[in-house]
């Protein structure tokens, strides 16, 4: 009886997804900031990781310095549909396309390409190796206009309509360079004198502003603008002259973004803050549009973070026009991230989310944050569970320019997820581990089963000769 099973349970043993923000650094700082690192566990998952098969992913490219983001990734890991790629095509993770394999049959994500079969920005369909490494890693590139800000939105528990993002920021002028500065400290009570504000000059313009969360903000729109925003995560710390929105209806919105820089310079509430000794909220960043028809909340919801039921097939949504709906899927039983936008995704798609804890199996205990999440949906992730891991540490420590932090950060993770997931893998605990590597404008991939972990001759090398190019 014993015997079965144990059999039973290794047949349904967990698979892991494991995803690391800003993991490679450039070459030309890489060797001193990892000197003398110990990291064993990891630098051996990127040696033995056999290739996950997919091809480059597509999107619409944006001009500058501004590549993939954590956003645009979470799109596609849950199948929420993408905004206009700018050659009037919709690009989502489900379009007709190749889908690559992995070992297990199972079909990663797809290369997306427009109906009509035109490259688009971003396609390399003979993508080389990256530099210094081997046939075992897949590299993607993905664009993509990602409509963050109705998942948000319905996280923050607000109600129907089109949404835009339109976050507190401070801009600074540097030289000729207008530096934008995020994760502005706002108080709740600013945050609504701010808000009056604004929907006291915008009324009757089709838009009114939302804030429920100090540094969340909203603008809900009549209709979807025909514009390509950028996310705030991507012009964090970036000059913001060439990342201002694009598209047949980007003059309108420069306008909007003028006039609520100077309805923001001359408020009571900023001119206290700079008295203070504060940054002033002197701008709003406007992102991540789309519309709540992407999400069906359930009539007896009790939570703002309460999963989200999917919509019904072959709904119109009226930031597509028509067209087929494509909910957030529920492609793992449990998450683990210490982003927030991921909580929000999996709350969407209806999936247990517990927050970043120190040790890779405390996250297995399924610390839900809300207390209607853990009563409606159960605790902890069972061992013939998917689980999804993302972890935003690296990339926090690089947008506070701190690399001692990120030389922390990294030796936790090597100790408290690195350490376990591999142990885990020899032993059989777990049957399947991929981890992506998000950085720059590309997305590398790494497939390891029970073998590959005993894969001794595929040496490892130390972490400062990966990168990204």
């Amino acid at each position: 009886m014993v015997l079965v099973a144990a059999n039973d349970k290794l047949a349904a043993m967990r698979k892991v997804h494991l995803v690391v923000c800003d993991l490679f650094l450039p070459a030309d700082i890489a060797a001193g900031v990892c000197a003398d690192l110990r990291l064993p566990a990891l630098e051996k998952m990127l040696a033995r990781g056999a290739s996950a098969g997919a091809a480059p992913s597509t999107g619409s490219g944006r001009a500058g310095d501004v590549g993939a983001s954590l956003e645009n990734y979470l799109c596609e890991l849950f199948g929420v549909p993408c905004q206009p790629n700018g050659y009037g095509k919709y690009a989502t993770p489900d379009n007709e396309a190749r889908h690559a394999r992995f070992p297990d049959g199972t079909t990663s994500h797809s290369t997306r390409l427009p109906k009509d079969g035109n490259q688009v920005a971003g396609y390399h369909p003979n993508l080389p190796p990256l530099a210094g490494e081997g046939a075992n890693e897949t590299l993607r590139e993905f664009h993509v206009n990602a409509p963050i800000a109705p998942v948000s939105a319905a996280f923050d528990g607000l109600g129907e309509g089109c949404w835009l993002r339109a976050d507190p920021v401070h801009l600074r002028l540097q030289r000729d360079q207008l530096v934008l500065l995020p994760d502005v400290e706002v108080g709740a009570g600013e945050a609504a004198q701010l808000c009056v504000a604004l929907n006291e000059y915008f009324v009757g313009q089709g838009m009114e502003f939302f804030t429920p969360h100090p540094q969340r903000w909203y603008v809900r729109v009549d209709r979807l603008p025909d514009i390509e925003t950028v996310s705030l995560m991507q012009a964090a710390g970036c000059n913001v002259r060439g990342l201002l929105p694009k598209g047949a209806e980007a003059a309108s919105w420069h306008r909007i973004f003028n006039e609520i820089q100077m309805l923001l310079f001359a408020h009571p509430v900023n001119e206290a803050r700079e008295a203070r000794g504060e940054l002033p909220v002197n701008s709003l960043w406007l992102w991540g549009g789309g519309c709540d028809t992407l999400l069906a909340k359930p009539a007896d919801c009790g939570s703002s973070r309460q999963a989200a039921l999917p919509a019904l097939e072959g709904s119109a949504s009226p930031c597509q026009g028509g067209g087929m709906n494509l909910p957030p899927r529920k492609t793992y039983d449990c998450v683990s991230s210490d982003e927030v936008l991921v909580e929000m995704f999996a709350a969407a798609a209806g999936i247990p989310f517990a927050g970043w804890a120190g040790q890779w199996r405390e996250s297995l205990q399924g610390r839900v944050s809300d207390p209607p999440l853990r009563s409606h949906m159960g605790i902890g992730c069972s061992s013939e569970g998917r689980q999804l891991l993302v972890w935003t540490g690296l990339h926090s420590a690089l947008r506070r320019g701190d690399l001692d932090a990120w030389r922390a950060a990294l030796q936790e993770f090597e100790t408290g997820y690195a350490q376990p997931l591999w142990q885990a893998l020899r032993i059989g605990e777990i049957s399947q581990l991929q981890v992506d590597i998000l950085g720059g404008n590309r997305v590398r991939h790494l497939l390891l089963t029970r073998a590959d972990a005993w894969a001794f001759w595929r040496r490892a090398k130390p972490l400062a000769q990966y990168s990204m190019v």
